[in-house]
């Protein structure tokens, strides 16, 4: 289905084009037209399925069809996101789709100046883009009000109920009337989730754009198995043998991050770090770079999974596997964007196996193994061999003095035996040409 034939305002449907869309995603098919007609709506939808314009969209054209004038400090469209990422991409490209239309467009983040934000709320605000936390102090302090609030949004539902901001926006919604169209979206849902749709939504309908806690198909998952010490060594390998010219590297710590930092610049790499530590400027100006492509690499920790847009980012690598299998669909979610391919490369050791078999069950999936010789991990079958042999000659010892059964020393030993390790692919080591493609 097209853009085009969705009889948008002409001004809406230029910006549509200058943006280059043209054929709806399945998100987007099922939320706009209801959205357009009022319903509230529960939409479970992964990052990168074009839900800010699924969303965005209708509300800009219901306000096309009936103008409004705001008074100061008044909010017709509110939209609450976990992140300040995402409250300033959400921001950004918003102003896009209104870009010809008389509307104005603000976003509260932390991190931001007060004063400022205080400024701009005082012409009105057609649509704002909040956080929970800098929207309620604004709340407080009289500079915004929330009583003609028309449409309500809720991105990333299932974020702020981790993030624990859940408390902050059911405050917040006691500011907001009653009579108002409610949207949520989540890339997860679940049951906390239903439970705070069933608050907050009247007479909804659930939209479900592709069975939940899946990747795209245009993802290709490979693992390397590696000692924890030789990652960073790992990584710069692979860096100069495939050709990686832009690439987004997961941590699961800050000083996981900053010491992958230090490695790559060792070796002269073009790197930042986006992780809590550093001030709102700095995590900007290095997003910022990445995207222009001045960076080759660019290191972040969760804070920067989810909201991140990197048009034609063809590899993500997890450095280390994230705490929750959830959170590895997120992290790579960054790249294989509407329709493109991409490559989502996972470091393993022999510690994070069992959060790997985790992220296996999730996605449903077995993902492929690749060794890459001279960072062979040890055998784990071979070490357990020495292991059970090791320990049936101690317990043979002990039968020996306690009389007590060769067979039953046996089968003792026997009982934690590994199944056989799985067959792994071999990369020769030759480098690739191009952009990291597959030959």
């Amino acid at each position: 289905m097209k853009f085009s034939s969705l009889g948008l305002a002409p001004e809406l449907q230029r910006a549509i084009d200058e943006c280059g869309y043209v054929d709806m995603t399945p998100v987007q098919e099922q939320a706009i037209v209801e959205a357009r007609r009022g319903r509230d709506i529960l939409a479970s939808a992964q990052t990168g399925t074009g839900k800010t314009a699924a969303f965005a969209l209708p509300l800009l054209q219901k306000m096309c069809d009936k103008p409004l004038e705001m008074n100061a400090g008044e909010v017709r469209a509110l939209i609450l996101t976990p992140t300040r990422e995402l409250a300033e991409q959400l921001g950004n490209t918003i102003s896009r789709y209104a870009q010809f239309l008389p509307l104005q467009v603000n976003a509260l983040y932390g991190g931001g100046r007060t004063s400022s934000q205080e400024s701009k709320l005082k012409a009105g605000s057609d649509i704002l883009i909040a956080t929970p936390g800098r929207l309620l102090e604004h709340v407080l302090q009289c500079n915004v009000n929330l009583s003609k609030v028309e449409f309500l949004v809720l991105d990333e539902a299932d974020r702020m109920l981790d993030m624990g901001f859940i408390a902050d926006v059911q405050g917040l919604l006691q500011q907001a009337p009653e009579q108002r169209q409610t949207l949520l979206f989540s890339a997860t849902v679940s049951g906390a989730v239903e439970q705070l749709a069933h608050k907050m939504l009247k007479r909804h309908i659930t939209i479900k754009a592709a069975k939940l806690n899946t990747t795209a198909d245009t993802v290709e998952h490979l693992v390397f198995p590696v000692e924890e010490r030789r990652k960073a060594e790992l990584f710069i390998e692979l860096l100069r043998e495939q050709n990686w010219f832009h690439v987004l590297v997961f941590t699961s710590t800050k000083d996981q991050a900053d010491r992958l930092l230090k490695a790559l610049k060792t070796e002269k790499l073009d790197v930042a770090v986006c992780h809590g530590d550093k001030t709102q400027g700095t995590r900007r100006r290095a997003i910022a770079d990445f995207k222009s492509g001045k960076l080759q690499v660019l290191i972040a920790t969760e804070i920067a999974a989810r909201g991140l847009d990197i048009q034609g980012l063809e590899q993500v690598v997890n450095f280390n596997l994230p705490y929750l299998a959830e959170d590895y669909v997120h992290r790579i979610g960054r790249t294989g964007r509407a329709g493109q391919k991409g490559e989502a490369i996972s470091f393993v050791s022999r510690e994070e196996e069992r959060a790997l078999e985790n992220i296996e069950r999730l996605i449903g999936e077995r993902i492929d193994r690749i060794s890459l010789p001279g960072f062979e991990v040890s055998n784990r079958d071979r070490l357990h061999r020495n292991l059970s042999e090791s320990t049936s000659h101690r317990r043979s010892n002990k039968a020996s003095r306690t009389q007590i059964s060769t067979d039953d020393s046996r089968s003792e030993s026997k009982a934690g035996t590994f199944k056989p390790a799985s067959k792994i692919k071999t990369i020769k080591g030759k480098a690739k040409k191009g952009r990291g493609k597959k030959k």
